[in-house]
């Protein structure tokens, strides 16, 4: 496929301090820097992060479902800000990505609270079911205590500001927060007139869930779309409130998913609410929503990499095209970077990138 002429956004870069991007060899086109960290798993320091439990009501459909998510703080002396990490679709905190990422924000001198969503591990025991691309009810009251946080993290007398950095579906899930009605943010104890985040920046975020479904049920994304899956139902069977005699069936039986677009259709759209697995795609996808209110959104940086084979890069191209530069969201485009890569001569561009990004917010 063709695309226009993106130099990404050099004037942007430029005020940013950070280089274009440029893939380092041998990690060269969408899938080896997709698949880098899985290849040469990356040499991290321990983790040191003190664990928090943050309690979150039952799931919408009325199951089971009640209980905690558990995140790890990282807090450095004097923290400018303090940034909720979010991982991706079959994820967790403990992803080599997501600390990289972390381990970059702490650096730069923020504090980090690396969030495991529902069903993610370590966690699994705290909460029944699993997450979703729309998990308001989850992540919201998340963002209430991370705003209590930002209080007592800091002896100057102003709170901390909140900043959120999402990879994958971890950034669709902090734009929903972001763009969820005032009832929802009373309910989760947040202020209605103020935005849950001050400043937000999303790496390979899906905002059109349907199309992402499609891109990943392609023949060449066979292997990506078996290990996803895999994680999803162990996850799902890992329920520590019990799996019921159907979903047992559902998962392991005949009938198993066979796609990404099945599992949704049979665990995650019936569990959030949602009437069927279209309503799911349509309603939790942040797409529309950011072209007709991209106003709702506090500063936003969304970073998509053309070559991207899972996410495909149509609808941030949509979303760039819709937008006025007097909007709050900036996008930025590279050839190469794979989904979630990004891995360049001095290690991790999406990293140096977010923290740049987040040097610029007040």
């Amino acid at each position: 496929m063709s695309w226009p002429d993106l130099n990404p956004e050099p004037q942007l870069l430029k005020q940013l301090g950070v280089a274009p991007f440029r893939q380092r060899f041998p990690w060269w086109g969408g899938d080896l820097q997709t698949l880098r960290d899985t290849l040469r798993p990356v040499d991290l320091p321990i983790d040191q992060g003190q664990p928090l439990e943050i309690e979150v009501p039952a799931l919408s459909s009325g199951a089971a479902g009640s209980g905690a998510l558990l995140a790890f703080l990282e807090c450095p002396p004097a923290p400018k800000a303090l940034v909720v990490v979010l991982h991706g679709l079959g994820g967790s905190s403990r992803r080599e990505g997501l600390r990289r990422l972390g381990i970059a924000l702490f650096e730069a001198g923020y504090a980090v609270l690396r969030l495991n969503m529902r069903g993610a591990d370590p966690g699994r025991h705290l909460a029944g079911g699993t997450y979703a691309a729309q998990c308001n009810t989850d992540l919201l009251p998340v963002l209430q205590r991370a705003r209590q946080l930002c209080s007592t993290l800091t002896t100057e007398g102003t709170p901390l500001p909140l900043f959120g950095a999402g990879l994958s579906l971890g950034g669709t899930m902090l734009l929903n927060a972001c763009l969820s009605t005032p009832a929802e943010r009373i309910a989760a104890g947040l202020d209605p007139a103020h935005q849950p985040l001050d400043g937000l920046f999303c790496a390979s975020s899906p905002l059109d869930l349907a199309a992402c479904s499609a891109s990943i049920e392609r023949p060449r994304n066979r292997v990506y779309q078996r290990w996803l899956l895999q994680r999803l139902v162990r996850q799902t069977l890992a329920d520590p409130f019990g799996v019921s005699d159907l979903d047992l069936g559902q998962l392991s039986g005949a009938e198993r998913p066979r796609t990404i677009r099945d599992f949704d259709s049979t665990v995650t759209a019936p569990r959030w609410g949602f009437a069927d697995v279209d309503a799911y795609y349509r309603e939790a996808s942040p797409l529309q929503h950011l072209i007709q209110s991209p106003q709702k959104l506090p500063p936003t940086l969304l970073l998509q990499a053309l070559d991207d084979p899972w996410v495909p890069a149509r609808a941030a191209l949509d979303l760039r095209e819709a937008v006025s530069t007097d909007q709050p969201i900036q996008l930025i485009f590279t050839r190469e970077g794979g989904h979630n890569g990004f891995h360049g001569r001095a290690g991790c561009w999406a990293d140096a990138l977010a923290a740049s990004w987040l040097q610029t917010l007040k």
